[in-house]
């Protein structure tokens, strides 16, 4: 069979490529930018289309099209495949996320949900049920080495593990028969406008549980206890917390930093309890995590003076203050930088106070924020002309917090680093390409 994925650069959607090809059928694809994920797909034998979109991309032979839901109703080639499918009724055309509901039908199914920490518990979760011989599916939002670098590993059980992304209300498409909520914070609201709406989604989410199904919740976060709150819930809950007393020994045995990846492991010890899977096997799975890409992720580079760089994807001020935080457990007594691009204008906007709270209290002896990174469609003219990185700094009013364009930085760094310094990268945007240049 002949899929078309559209926006297959997406670090989800580029999974869901990955897990067709797996299958046998053959895959074209189309994304507006060349990126390392594309490269990587292109290398499988996946024929991409890099640049504009383009309506003759859509074949008359494809079958199924599948597009991010990133891509709007007005996209050319989703505009020639709904034209296709009026001469052709047995044309499949999804989104990403109701492709995804489609395999969730199909397998015993643990979504991880939350506004951080999904991509780590998912990848620890997909990583111990290898462990334990479940053989699973796992599709994840970033690559694993034990993956072969990939973010989608194809197994021959029943179970599957996924990441349950907010944005939109995706998840809603997902029907799982084990949840995992992390953290719950605002977020994405451009498309939730407050809080309380999406904590709404949230619990709709979770209803999609069957009666038997089993909810793994963090009792530490204050607004899962809103969400729960309602007594009337029939599926089995699963609390974990900081306090729990597994906490000592797993700070013992993680390779990974920081208090957030305890409670993320302990996460991932609830899970392997309700799977019935020793908690022997969950520790020593545990231990053996290293980190995934852009989680955390360590380099050692060498030229034109050795230094540690550690690349991030945090882009929310949680995920910022608690990253910088562990950076400073991990390395007391290191000079350590950070070089932090926002990731898109409303969520800059909208959070504006609780990033300037952040980069003020950021235990890091030089912070470098550049340019806003613009995320195509989902920006508001009217509130890109509000905002900016120049704005940001000003707000955070310290001498060690900057500004510099990110065309500027890698010379920047060069001419001031001594050697010996962390220097950690950060954001969600294309700011990834300075720590691959840096890492040459």
């Amino acid at each position: 069979m002949k899929v078309h994925f559209i926006g297959i650069g997406g670090i989800g959607i580029s999974a869901l490529a990955r897990y067709y090809l797996s299958k046998g059928h053959e895959i074209t694809g189309s994304d507006l930018v060349l990126s390392e994920i594309t490269e990587a797909l292109k290398k499988l034998g996946v024929k991409i289309y890099i640049g504009s979109h383009n309506e003759k991309h859509i074949a008359f032979d494809i079958k199924e099209i599948i597009y991010s839901p990133a891509v709007k109703q007005g996209n050319p080639e989703l505009k020639a495949a709904y034209k296709l499918q009026n001469t052709n009724s047995n044309l499949k055309i999804m989104s990403y996320p109701q492709a995804l509901g489609e395999l969730t039908k199909n397998h015993f199914t643990i979504a991880v949900a939350g506004t951080h920490g999904k991509s780590t518990v998912a990848a620890m979760t997909g990583l111990l049920l290898i462990k334990a011989g479940l053989d699973p599916t796992v599709i994840v939002g970033t690559k694993l080495k034990e993956f072969g670098d990939s973010n989608c590993r194809v197994g021959k059980s029943k179970y599957l593990v996924i990441e349950a992304d907010e944005h939109f209300a995706s998840f809603l498409n997902y029907w799982p028969r084990i949840v995992v909520l992390t953290t719950l914070e605002a977020d994405h609201l451009d498309f939730y406008i407050n809080l309380n709406n999406l904590l709404k989604t949230f619990k709709e989410f979770i209803s999609h549980l069957p009666e038997d199904g089993i909810l793994v919740a963090n009792k530490d976060d204050k607004n899962i206890s809103k969400v729960l709150k309602d007594k009337g819930l029939k599926y089995k809950t699963i609390y974990y917390s900081l306090k729990d007393r597994e906490v000592e020994k797993l700070k013992e045995i993680l390779k990974v930093p920081g208090e957030f990846n305890v409670s993320n492991a302990l996460a991932v010890l609830s899970i392997g309890r309700a799977l019935k899977i020793p908690d022997k096997t969950s520790f020593k799975s545990l231990s053996e995590y290293r980190y995934s890409w852009r989680r955390f992720e360590i380099i050692k580079v060498s030229k034109p003076k050795p230094y540690t760089l550690i690349n991030d994807y945090g882009h929310h001020p949680t995920q910022v203050r608690v990253t910088l935080k562990a950076a400073r457990e991990k390395y007391p007594k290191k000079e350590i930088w950070c070089i932090y691009q926002p990731h898109q204008y409303q969520r800059t906007h909208y959070l504006f106070d609780e990033f300037v709270k952040a980069f003020q209290e950021a235990p890091v002896d030089k912070l470098i924020i550049t340019d806003i990174y613009s995320v195509a469609g989902r920006e508001k003219q009217e509130i890109k002309k509000k905002i900016n990185s120049e704005k940001l700094v000003k707000a955070v009013n310290k001498p060690s917090v900057i500004y510099s364009s990110k065309e500027k930085i890698q010379g920047f760094l060069e001419k001031n680093l001594k050697g010996g310094e962390v220097v950690i990268i950060m954001g969600a945007g294309d700011i990834y390409d300075l720590s691959l240049k840096l890492k040459v």
